[in-house]
């Protein structure tokens, strides 16, 4: 039989325990892809020693982005027709 005293002790300790573990997430958005046949192994065939699918395909959209920042509005309204 647990003292009145015990309990309470019990239920302070669960609260001790911190809500939040492992670490913090680096990236908060996802997206789900689907890529055509071949394109997983023509982006391994050219992944760089220690880098993964996804550091590559992250330098990819970043890089197509820049470029895309930087074309005049008129490239831009051009590749749309």
């Amino acid at each position: 039989m647990y003292m009145k005293s015990e309990a309470i002790l019990t239920r302070l300790e669960l609260h001790a325990i911190p809500r939040s573990m492992g670490r913090k997430k680096m990236f908060s958005e996802n997206i789900n892809l689907t890529l055509p046949e071949g394109a997983k192994a023509r982006m391994d065939a050219h992944l760089r020693k220690g880098e993964d699918r996804l550091s590559f395909i992250r330098t990819a959209i970043d890089a197509e982005i820049a470029r895309r920042e930087r074309q005049s509005p008129d490239d831009d309204q051009n590749s749309k027709a």
